[in-house]
């Protein structure tokens, strides 16, 4: 009997536990932190062995293979003895492979690939189409194997979770863009990075497909030197009828197989320059898959945005607060404030990951009248901001900072979270610093 060790009691290592239970493997499930009760409960179940609060070493390392989480790194002490020992390591995205025929419709990219997975979904089951959402949004891909199957996969990948596929392949790719993020665990190599995002090609063949944006440059050196059967299919936010989705007069135009098809971008429920390439993304995969156009406008015109990504908190004193706490690198943040139209009281700050703020400082100097620092350590923000915007100031938590972007903003402003780091050092994740932002604002709206 196979043996399979899982490391990571979360959503997606213990849906991979339960797939390889179902699959009659031996397994074993180990999380140095503490495993939240529903999972508990999910592995007791399924009669899963599992420990939590350490690794127990000989119970690891006599594995066949490990699923790794994504969020474990390689230098990880266990899993370098489980490397140097031979051991095959897969992520969960791999193991869910081996075991469905599915059409996987896969999205990648350092921005956007979160709304262009729930609007690609959004149009697929608009579509009818027994479709699962999984990969960093959903249920894990191998649960839903395991115990709920689709036809269709619409799965969002980061590159942690591409470094450990092998077998694993996208019949539909998308790459969004490629631009500086998690350097900390590439070596602060950014041809390290690309070359992870670009394994979401791999194994492609003749019948498989792969959208990215056309202008990427990271994207157009990196395709110089990949030699693939798939079928490209480009797409830009110019009139360049030589991408399969482009814009013209204000219309996006879509042409694949032969069969085109407009909608106008003042119909478009997404606004933003970074929302049109999620769209035509969107609207390039769901033509691939042959959904109607019709289907595919009327989804693209009534998506609902997501959930702390340029999300509209509310309007205080004439100052409107918008919740961008999803952008935790540059590139991000540099899309936040291009949509920006008004003044800008923007919050900065959290874990650093190798950024380079030279990419925001023109739309800084030119939009921004005030930054707050949110953070442990903002050495670095005062270091590159200060003398560049009128004020620079620190805040140690969510309270103290809404407070002084009241102090400095204006009406007619904007207060933009939108950080350009991880939310580790003061919050649990991005989503805990989204909801206190949002909860604050709230707050002072019912005084």
């Amino acid at each position: 009997m196979k043996r399979l060790v899982v490391l990571g009691g979360g959503e997606s290592g213990v849906g991979a536990a339960v797939l390889a239970k179902k699959q009659g493997m031996d397994v074993w499930l180990s999380d140095m932190g503490h495993i939240k009760p529903k999972y508990v409960e999910m592995l007791n179940r399924y009669d899963i062995s599992w420990e939590d609060g350490g690794h127990t070493e000989e119970k690891i390392l006599n594995a066949d293979e490990i699923v790794k989480s994504p969020g474990i790194p390689d230098t990880a002490p266990l899993v370098s003895k489980a490397i140097g020992l031979g051991i095959p390591i897969i992520s969960e995205i791999e193991l869910a492979g081996r075991y469905t025929d599915a059409k996987m419709v896969c999205i990648t990219g350092s921005n956007g690939k979160t709304t262009t997975t729930l609007l690609t979904y959004h149009i697929l089951k608009q579509a009818g189409l027994n479709v699962g959402l999984a990969g960093n949004v959903g249920n894990s891909l191998a649960l839903q194997v395991a115990t709920d199957p689709h036809d269709v996969y619409v799965i969002e990948l980061s590159s942690f979770q591409l470094d450990n596929m092998y077998d694993f392949k996208a019949n539909i790719a998308v790459l969004l863009n490629i631009t500086p993020d998690h350097l900390d665990r590439y070596d602060y190599k950014m041809e390290n990075y690309a070359a992870a995002k670009f394994r979401i090609m791999r194994n492609q063949t003749k019948d498989d497909s792969f959208i990215y944006w056309e202008d990427d440059p990271i994207i157009a050196r990196q395709l110089q030197h990949i030699d693939t059967e798939a079928r490209l299919l480009p797409f830009a936010d110019r009139d360049d009828e030589r991408c399969a989705a482009y814009i013209k007069d204000g219309i996006m135009c879509f042409d694949v197989d032969g069969q085109p098809w407009q909608i106008p971008t003042g119909e478009l429920s997404l606004v933003g320059r970074h929302n049109m390439y999620n769209s035509m993304a969107a609207g390039l995969s769901a033509s691939l898959l042959h959904i109607k156009k019709d289907v595919i406008r009327h989804a693209l015109a009534d998506f609902q945005a997501v959930e702390h990504r340029l999300e509209y908190a509310g309007t205080v004193d004439g100052v409107r607060y918008i919740n961008d706490s999803k952008a935790t690198n540059v590139n991000a943040c540099w899309y936040a404030l291009e949509s920006m139209t008004e003044p800008v009281v923007l919050i900065l700050g959290g874990v650093d990951k190798g950024n380079d703020y030279t990419e925001i400082e023109h739309l800084v100097k030119e939009k921004v009248r005030a930054i707050v620092c949110l953070g442990k350590d903002n050495a670095k923000l005062h270091s590159f901001f200060d003398g560049k915007v009128p004020v620079v100031t620190d805040a140690s938590s969510m309270a103290e900072c809404v407070d002084k972007c009241r102090q400095l903003a204006t009406a007619g402003s904007t207060v933009l979270l939108s950080p350009c780091c991880a939310s580790f050092d003061l919050f649990r994740n991005m989503e805990d610093r989204g909801d206190q932002f949002k909860a604050l604002v709230k707050s002072m709206m019912n005084k």
